[in-house]
């Protein structure tokens, strides 16, 4: 029979930051993995640059997360951006901080990070079994007592017996490195209910063909307004992508988090483009008025260059229905007031959002009123403890994901480690 102090499921970012500090402490400790290597998705974050974490302060970072950042506020104080930073530090992972206060290894090498919490593992003696999945969590009465796992291997079932078990087996987003949302169903076999598995910081499908047209262009200074059913309810200012589905880039994954609810309540969504934050309407008409006084004899469509990335210019051409070729001193009032309009409303409706494949993270899960926020352990079964993304919060993009990750499974494992030495 093999019996462990504390069994994680899932090699992620949560299981394996966890494993290295119960390991730490001098706990037997029993690391289970579907896939045949710890960290798949953990390798590819941040384009395969692994965004660690933020710099921003806990009340900042707190309003990143949905949608009960509060839920968070016990595991951030225990071990936070500055704590993980060391320890990485500590363990030969130097970081920088750029813009927006996004921290990356000093290599920008996700690997690098991968590496470390694999190496603290092996020091502090953590057995991990690769290839294996969970079947189910073993329960008597309202007590756990191992897991049973099936290894993909030889299709052999064991049972691991265990007091602690901490599911930090991800979402569904990124299935290709596991993330398949076998979690939910261990959590719901034993009595948790499931918030709704969606795809989060996801690439979003618009109608029409203006993204089309605009495809690979990059604005980084642009503001995003999302509507739904005509009533504005978000917004987000930075760097946008379009693509030849649509839209996507930094704010667009952001407010994806509200767009992927409202399209699948069937409420009509747009998102609005401001090209111009910097201008209010009166400042950008008297500017498109200057340049159309002192470049009168310009052609229009050369004039757009002063106004605009050169890859918009035949979209707004084709959406305002001015022509390009006739001189800027040609331009009426009411095609000025179409430019205008357009430069600060260029919208989108939005048909749909991307797949699992293509998103981030996961929005959904085991509710936060069935964890303890405490010490992440489960309200409904005593000694089952729940890190990382099978929990329903979701941070935006800039480094939030995973530092929920490193620091509910460092409150999992230091709950756990308190309990044995009681």
């Amino acid at each position: 029979m093999e019996k462990y102090d504390v069994i994680i499921v899932g090699a992620g970012a949560s299981g394996l930051l966890a494993a290295g500090k119960l390991g730490e402490s001098g706990l037997k400790v029993l690391l289970l993995e579907k896939m045949e290597r710890a960290g798949r998705k953990l390798r590819i974050t941040g384009k395969g640059r692994c965004n660690i974490t933020n710099d921003a302060p806990m009340s900042d970072f707190i309003k990143k997360v949905h949608p009960n950042g509060r839920f968070l506020k016990n595991a951030f104080s225990k071990f936070f951006s500055k704590e993980m930073v060391e320890l990485l530090n500590n363990h030969g992972v130097k970081t920088i901080v750029e813009r927006g206060g996004r921290i990356f290894p000093a290599s920008e090498k996700a690997v690098d990070v991968v590496d470390a919490l694999i190496r603290i593992t092996k020091k502090n003696h953590v057995v991990t079994k690769y290839k294996t999945r969970i079947t189910s969590l073993v329960v008597e009465g309202n007590k756990l007592i191992g897991i049973e796992a099936k290894s993909i291997t030889n299709n052999e079932i064991k049972l691991y017996y265990s007091d602690n078990v901490i599911l930090a087996s991800g979402g569904m987003a990124y299935p290709a490195t596991g993330s398949s949302g076998e979690g939910y169903k261990l959590a719901k076999d034993v009595g948790h209910t499931i918030i709704p598995a969606r795809p989060a910081l996801v690439p979003l499908e618009t109608k029409g063909n203006i993204a089309q047209m605009l495809q690979g262009l990059s604005l980084k200074n642009s503001k995003a307004i999302v509507w739904v059913n005509g009533k504005k309810i978000k917004e987000d200012f930075g760097e946008l992508l379009f693509t030849h589905f649509g839209l996507s880039g930094p704010i667009i994954l952001s407010l994806s988090r509200f767009v992927v609810d409202e399209i699948d309540k069937k409420n009509k969504v747009e998102i609005s483009i401001d090209l111009k934050p910097a201008l209010d309407d009166k400042k950008l008409d008297n500017r498109l008025l200057r340049d159309i006084d002192e470049h009168g004899k310009m052609m229009i469509k050369s004039l757009f260059r002063k106004w605009l990335p050169g890859k918009m210019i035949d979209a707004f051409l084709e959406i305002t229905e001015i022509d390009g070729e006739k001189e800027a001193h040609q331009i009426s009032a009411k095609d000025r007031k179409k430019i205008r309009l357009l430069m600060k409303d260029l919208r989108f409706e939005i048909k749909s959002y991307r797949p699992f494949k293509e998103a981030i993270i996961t929005a959904g899960g085991i509710p936060t009123l069935e964890i303890s926020s405490k010490t992440m352990e489960s309200k409904i079964i005593n000694k089952l403890y729940f890190a990382g993304e099978i929990i329903d919060v979701d941070g935006d993009t800039g480094g939030y994901n995973l530092q929920i990750a490193f620091s509910t499974g460092w409150l999992a494992a230091e709950s756990i480690i308190k309990n044995f030495s009681r």
